[in-house]
């Protein structure tokens, strides 16, 4: 049984940088193909930037393309770096999994659907 456990996040001001980390406990199968969603107050869940390891692909939303980076810390550990931060940043962040690699091998890797595993959330608060 896989489990996804996050830290990181915070609050920070405008301009600033913020790491969130989601560490993969238990069995690493169906690790392969994580995404990282947020879900501001009000709003629906969308997805923000996601990987694949299998085909080393990474894709972002067109809304953090260029301040957010995706990567692969540790084989047990994907890391969501965010720079230059928004007030319209702010919300809570999830991890995900897709253990059938069935979104990273879409045409829509930020959608939610496909995403079976997720981790319980980390508020991250920008203010202007």
């Amino acid at each position: 049984q896989t489990k996804l456990e996050q830290s990181g996040g915070g609050s920070v001001q405008a301009g600033g940088s913020l790491n969130i980390s989601c560490t993969v406990l238990g069995s690493f199968f169906g690790s392969e193909c994580m995404g990282w969603f947020r879900q501001a107050p009000g709003k629906e869940r969308e997805g923000v930037a996601a990987r694949y390891d299998g085909g080393g692909d990474t894709w972002y939303a067109d809304s953090v393309k260029g301040r957010f980076v995706i990567s692969r810390d540790r084989r047990d550990t994907v890391v969501l770096q965010m720079f230059n931060l928004a007030p319209e940043d702010t919300a809570m962040y999830y991890c995900a999994a897709d253990s059938t690699y069935s979104a990273c091998l879409s045409t829509r890797p930020l959608a939610l659907i496909g995403y079976n595993n997720w981790g319980q959330g980390t508020q991250v608060t920008v203010s202007s």
